[in-house]
Order: structure tokens, then C-alpha cells, then sequence
């Protein structure tokens, strides 16, 4: 296990003076980053002491269970009587075994689920996760919206709203808070929830919660956009000089991010002799082919440098 250290608590290297470290437990070393010096030896080891060549060993070996959420109601703390109903363990038993099992698992069902406080987390968590699985996040946007709808149940901002609603805004919120490019018209169409109300939401838990939240650049889009059309990493690079240029001058100030994108990518297109028509990018961009070619308009009226390269 290696990577790099960076503590106030250590000592500075004694050759170069630099302050972050490598530990290494397979040497048992701790060296500098910057000169490669080994500044002391022999560490304790803090992981497991078995060893696991695949996944199936390493979860017969593992002794702890599964890491603490917040996408689950109780946190992942609980646990869950499962009821397999093929199993020929099951066979053998009486009915009024079956029927006990039976009721043991629907009493601790209710019980993992005690308040109306719970009631509406499970609720919302689960609808939080399937639009996060059909909007592709990763699982730290999903703990942020977690963490963001538990501080608006806690605020009692939930009170007359909609769950679903609450939930598309505190996922949009929290891909805007990680980076993550989705645009308001996504996160509608896959909750089936109007973007006028999911914005309405998103604005209160920006004044309620949040402090000011910076807009999602433009060039965050390029490399998705370029994966959807199937296009070279020469048209992305040139998208992205591209908008760093419309950048600095000014001119994506006010626009929607996605459009400029996809205006910006289909420049690249021309320049590099790429085959790519504006219908093409505005279905994969989600934007109109109008919005397209104004976009292509202006940069292509105030960058004359990089449109005659």
C-alpha cells in the first residue's frame, strides 16, 4: 500500500526539508516525496492480517461489515432477515417454523422503520437512488444528496413539498456542488417531475441551506459530449481551447453552459474536417439546432484567431 502523506505532525525531511511523505507498508518504509530519502522504517502495518487473491476471499475473510451510508434510512446499521423462498433448507422445516420465520422477518421490517421521520427517509432515499442509477452519478453526488435531503428533513423544509421534488433538487444541487455535469432538463426528465418546480426547490435550498453554489462551466460538458458523438480527443482538445478563449474574453457569461458546448464542438468539428451536423449535437446536447448556430454566430464573429487556424 503506497501514497502520498502530508501531516503537520511530522517531521521535516532532514535532507530536503519537504513535508509529504510516502508510506509504503509493503517495505515498511516511510520515504520523502520530493528527494526520495527514507526517513524511518519498520511501521506497523494498521491493515488485515489475512490475505485475499479475489473478491470471493476477501469477503469470506472479512470480519466487519459494510461501511456506514447515508443513502440508507438507519445508515446501513441494521440488518435484514432474509426470506429465500427456493431454499431446500426451508423444505424441511414445518409450517408453523415457515410461519414464524415469516412473522420475524415482518416484525423486524417495522421495526428497522419506527417514525414518520424513517418513513420519509426510506421513501426519499430510494427514489434518490433510482434517479441517481438512471442519471449514471457516482456514489459520493449520492452521499452529498443524501447528507443535503437529511439537513432539509431536519430543517422542515419538507412540509408541504413534494418528496420527489426535494429529492430532484437536492440531487441537482449536489452534482453542481461535486462537478458533475447534468443540467436541470435531465435530472425533469428522469424524475418525471416539472423543471419549473425542481428549480424552485433548488433555489430554496440554495437560500435555506447552502451558500452561493458558482455556475457549471461549459467545459465541464465537452468530454461528455464528445463521448456521445463518438468524436476524436483532437475535436475535444480544440472544444476546449476553444471555450477557454470565449472564456477569457468574456463571451460565456449568460449563456446556457450546454449550448455554448455544443456550439464549441461543432467549430472543432469544421476545423479538424470532421463530419458532425448540428442535429447530431443538438440531440446529444439536448439543445435546439437554433441555439447551435447562434452560438457558432458569436464565436465565431469575436474568435477570428482560432477560426481561421
Amino acid at each position: 500500500m503506497k501514497g502520498p502523506l502530508t501531516d503537520d505532525t511530522e517531521p521535516k525531511c532532514p535532507e530536503c526539508g519537504g513535508t509529504e511523505f510516502f508510506r509504503d507498508y509493503d517495505r515498511a518504509e516511510m520515504t520523502c516525496a520530493r528527494c526520495g530519502l527514507v526517513i524511518s522504517e519498520r511501521l506497523i502495518d494498521l491493515g488485515p492480517e489475512w490475505r485475499a487473491f479475489d473478491s470471493e476471499q476477501q469477503g469470506k475473510r472479512a470480519r466487519a461489515g459494510a461501511p456506514l451510508t447515508l443513502t440508507i434510512h438507519d445508515k446501513g446499521l441494521s440488518t435484514v432477515i432474509n426470506w429465500p423462498g427456493n431454499d431446500k433448507s426451508l423444505k424441511s422445516l414445518s409450517p408453523a417454523k415457515r410461519m414464524q420465520i415469516y412473522k420475524l422477518k415482518k416484525w423486524q421490517q417495522r421495526s428497522r422503520v419506527s417514525n414518520t421521520f424513517e418513513r420519509n427517509l426510506t421513501h426519499a432515499l430510494s427514489e434518490l437512488d433510482r434517479i441517481a442509477s438512471q442519471l449514471g452519478l457516482p456514489r459520493n453526488v449520492r452521499e452529498s444528496a443524501a447528507v443535503l435531503y437529511r439537513r432539509m428533513v431536519e430543517a422542515k423544509m419538507i412540509k408541504g413539498r413534494s418528496i420527489g421534488s426535494m429529492v430532484a433538487g437536492a440531487i441537482y444541487a449536489a452534482c453542481r456542488q461535486n462537478r458533475i455535469p447534468r443540467t436541470l432538463d435531465e435530472v425533469a426528465q428522469v424524475s418525471n417531475i416539472k423543471k419549473r418546480e425542481i428549480g424552485k426547490n433548488y433555489r430554496l435550498l440554495l437560500r435555506t441551506l447552502l451558500a452561493k453554489i458558482t455556475p457549471m462551466a461549459s467545459i465541464n460538458f465537452i468530454p461528455r459530449l464528445v463521448n456521445k458523438l463518438n468524436l476524436s480527443q483532437d475535436v475535444q482538445r480544440l472544444a476546449i481551447t476553444i471555450l477557454e478563449k470565449a472564456r477569457s474574453g468574456g463571451l460565456t457569461s449568460g449563456r446556457g453552459p450546454m449550448g455554448i458546448a455544443a456550439a464549441a464542438i461543432y467549430i472543432a468539428c469544421i476545423l479538424q474536417h470532421v463530419k458532425c451536423t448540428q442535429r447530431d449535437i443538438a440531440a446529444s446536447a439536448n439543445v435546439t439546432e437554433v441555439t447551435i448556430r447562434n452560438r457558432y454566430q458569436e464565436l465565431m464573429r469575436k474568435l477570428e484567431l482560432i477560426v481561421t487556424i
